[in-house]
């Protein structure tokens, strides 16, 4: 079936996301724009998936719980997981990873943990906008033990992407899947990345507002519109 997705949100759990980018606001934006399938990403944590999962169930939205996760190297990966309980267990093990840094909400903005009707359950006090210590080398293996998926991000800006840090695209990284902006030209890419071209093409919007949520800008061939028929096609 043919499946309407934007992989690549962010909540106000990212120190840098919008307050009003609330699990609910974040689904019912999502209907309003005409999508099946998204996921929430947020900056190396994943304790807004649940609440967003939730919301999802109760709008009609398919929610997959994800993370945009920021390697030693710092090069931003998105990982997204079948069910919202891997997909905690690896937030759990990634901010084991994290330097031990406080927020300062008055410098970089809060991290507010909420759930499905937006109330507040917590706050994130250590700073999630820094780099972990897994290495991008590792990756697809660590998050294929969480039976996820992950993928580099965004890899025609120039900060905190793939091609940015390294400058080109290796086999051994095992990647199945590369993200580019929604306006990237993505053929000079393929050019000069022969390996991008064995790769699954995806564009998202990294929407840290309400306002920058695009309408649809692609369309998945899956099975089914489930967070586990989308892990299946990408590792596919």
């Amino acid at each position: 079936m043919k499946v309407k997705a934007d992989l690549h949100l962010h909540s106000c759990l990212s120190p840098c996301g919008d307050n009003d980018m609330t699990p609910y606001n974040i689904v019912n934006m999502a209907k309003l724009l005409g999508y099946d399938m998204i996921a929430l990403t947020d900056h190396n944590s994943c304790l807004n998936c649940e609440g967003a999962v939730e919301a999802g169930k109760k709008a009609g939205i398919t929610v997959v719980p994800g993370m945009e996760l920021c390697t030693a190297e710092e090069i931003h990966c998105i990982c997204l997981f079948p069910e919202t309980n891997a997909a905690l267990e690896f937030s759990d093990y990634i901010r084991s990873t994290m330097p031990d840094i406080k927020n300062r909400p008055d410098i970089y903005g809060e991290q507010i943990i909420m759930g499905s009707q937006d109330e507040i359950t917590g706050r994130e006090d250590r700073l999630l906008h820094l780099a972990s210590s897994v290495s991008v080398d590792s990756l697809v293996s660590l998050v294929s033990g969480y039976d996820g998926v992950c993928f580099p991000a965004h890899l025609d800006r120039n900060s905190y992407s793939l091609l940015s840090v390294i400058g080109f695209v290796y086999p051994e990284l095992c990647f199945r899947a590369a993200e580019f902006t929604p306006d990237a030209d993505v053929a000079p890419f393929l050019e000069k990345h022969p390996l991008l071209k064995e790769m699954k093409i995806l564009k998202n919007s990294d929407a840290h507002y309400l306002e920058n949520m695009l309408p649809p800008v692609q369309t998945l061939e899956l099975r089914e519109c489930s967070a586990k028929a989308l892990t299946e096609f990408l590792n596919s």
